[in-house]
């Protein structure tokens, strides 16, 4: 059986606290399903006090990532520390800086979500906001593919981009979604002020009750056979198109 070797993990239930209790930030926790005992009660105790994502999976599933005592715990300790986007847009304007926000919604490739990061860290954008579940880790190929700007730009992993959406617009922060679905071209709307740009993934776009209330969409024109750009590049062409708007 192929087992998944990773340097970031850790198992055991013990193991798990401890690293909780020392201030790791986790990326992801698999639980065995209808696990029990005083200790796992400790553990989901220690769990709901932070933000990570959790899976509950057979034994399989565990016994697939690690044949060691994993006592139906394996979890993955992030490789960036993430931050809560409630702090950084406070001080972005008590900086007197119109906040620059890319939002990733769906995109789940690490390589996709490395080179986006990197642009945007070119770009000067101020942070990236990812989803909880859904979205790609922040592991190794990441960061490696962002050629280390996952060290240095911000990114926070949030629960609901919804009610993130609805709080960068009542902070002031104009909302502009990019979608295939939009008949407005990119190249034609205001991008300066405070803003936030939504890309989603590449297959399903943006979900539906995020575009329901962003302030604006728009698309970029395909002149080719194939039907869209890597959501990489299209997230370059717009956040530079932004950058010469607000330089």
């Amino acid at each position: 059986m192929k087992q998944v070797k990773e340097k970031n993990m850790i198992f055991g239930i013990r193991a798990v606290i401890e690293a909780i209790d020392a201030g790791k930030e986790l990326d992801k926790v698999f639980i065995r399903r209808e696990m029990g005992g005083e200790l796992a009660k400790e553990l989901f105790d220690k769990l709901k006090d932070i933000q990570v994502p959790i899976q509950k999976v057979p034994l399989e599933k565990l016994n697939k990532l690690t044949m060691k005592n994993h006592q139906g715990v394996v979890a993955y300790i992030s490789s960036i520390e993430y931050q809560r986007i409630e702090n950084i847009i406070p001080a972005l304007y008590e900086a007197g800086k119109d906040p620059f926000i890319v939002i990733l919604d769906g995109v789940t490739d690490v390589r996709n979500f490395g080179a986006i990061a990197r642009t945007c860290e070119c770009a000067g954008v101020d942070a990236i906001i990812v989803p909880m579940k859904g979205g790609a880790a922040a592991n190794a190929d990441a960061i490696k593919t962002s050629a280390g700007a996952l060290h240095v730009i911000p990114v926070c992993r949030e629960n609901s981009l919804h009610n993130t959406v609805s709080f960068l617009q009542k902070c002031g922060i104009k909302v502009i979604a990019a979608s295939e679905k939009a008949s407005h071209d990119y190249s034609k709307t205001d991008y300066s002020g405070p803003l936030a740009i939504v890309m989603g993934a590449e297959d399903v776009g943006i979900s539906t009750d995020i575009l329901r209330i962003v302030d604006d969409m728009v698309s970029i024109p395909i002149l080719g056979q194939i039907g869209s750009l890597n959501v990489s590049v299209a997230t370059g062409v717009i956040v530079y198109e932004a950058v010469k708007q607000r330089n």
